[in-house]
């Protein structure tokens, strides 16, 4: 089969690969459909890591896709040939204290799609997953919405664990595919009013179309004076989705006394500070947000009954061959990309 290989920083050939085969009773082979580029696919394009995480070698990336299955082992139950699916891409073991903790997004021994050491990724014809991380779509979810249900249950991950409650205030630093998936699950949850800073024009106009109520661009606005002055008590939660250290400075500054920080940008450096001072005195809460955590099935739900909004985040497409010149639009934010996807066929 062809798969799109990174050979280097910022260098990606298409090559042939060795065709998956079923090697456990509950696997699954997959032809890949749709492919969405992600904020972490294109640190290993153009860094070659992500903190400990080094490429090493020819290596293919992807780890957002939907797929149609084309065979499955005697012991899956749940699927059959020919069915939809959205790829959850992270493989845990289902033994370890993590994964009986139900824990599984931090399991000791996680193999993710498109992660060095552990799995290669979904930029490839065909693949072999566990009938655990394929989660059936109907017929009428087009295969570029099922791969924007991997960002969608992360955004929806990150509400749920911030406890966000109805007439919170809001802020999310960042109007990236996390961000607006970010929005789209604050406002389920009637979170209001939802402040966004983001530096680019294209993203802050989805940001208003899905619902934020003011949105500002950080490198022109004063973003703690507006919103400070639009809400004086500050805000209950403030989600880091940019992975800068200016923003996680306004966000400390935006919360009131007993709020929380929820990081889910990643950090181009491997160390951030934060002003201790004002996290102690207001008692600020600051909580990681890795991947996700069983929420893949509210994904689907949320995207069945709000298609139109979600599908805003898909902005461009491009064949398989092309999938260098996607990741180059991504990496370079041009032309008001959001997500790409990339069409296996």
């Amino acid at each position: 089969m062809q798969a799109m290989v990174l050979t280097g920083k910022r260098r990606m050939e298409m090559r042939k690969s060795p065709e998956p085969a079923l090697r456990d009773a509950r696997d699954v082979l997959l032809h890949v459909e749709s492919v969405g580029v992600c904020g972490s696919d294109i640190h290993y394009y153009t860094e070659g890591r992500i903190g400990s995480q080094v490429v090493q070698g020819p290596f293919t990336l992807g780890h957002e896709c939907s797929a149609t299955v084309l065979e499955v082992g005697p012991a899956v139950r749940r699927l059959r040939p020919g069915d939809r699916v959205a790829i959850d891409p992270a493989v845990a073991c289902g033994i370890c204290d993590q994964c009986q903790s139900g824990r599984r997004h931090t399991c000791r021994r996680l193999r993710f799609l498109g992660c060095p050491g552990q799995m290669e990724g979904c930029l490839c014809e065909r693949l072999v997953m566990p009938e655990e991380c394929c989660y059936p779509v109907p017929l009428e979810m087009s295969f570029d919405l099922a791969a924007l249900v991997e960002p969608l249950s992360i955004g929806i991950y990150a509400v749920r664990l911030a406890n966000l409650r109805a007439g919170q205030a809001v802020g999310i630093l960042g109007a990236g595919p996390i961000g607006l998936c970010v929005l789209i699950a604050a406002r389920e949850r009637s979170a209001e009013p939802i402040y966004v800073s983001e530096p680019l024009a294209s993203r802050r106009a989805v940001a208003e179309t899905l619902g934020a109520a003011w949105v500002g661009n950080p490198y022109e606005e004063d973003i703690y004076g507006v919103i400070e002055a639009k809400t004086p008590l500050l805000l209950d939660v403030v989600f880091e989705c940019s992975g800068k250290q200016e923003a996680i400075d306004v966000g400390v500054r935006l919360l009131k006394p007993g709020g929380s920080l929820m990081l889910i940008g990643i950090p181009d450096v491997e160390r951030i500070t934060f002003d201790i001072d004002t996290l102690r005195r207001r008692e600020i809460r600051v909580q990681n947000v890795r991947r996700q955590n069983e929420c893949v099935d509210a994904a689907i739900e949320l995207s069945l009954r709000r298609p139109a909004e979600i599908g805003r985040l898909h902005t461009h497409t491009y064949p398989f061959e092309h999938t260098v010149k996607a990741f180059d639009l991504v990496a370079a934010y041009q032309d008001g990309v959001v997500k790409a996807m990339i069409h296996m066929r």
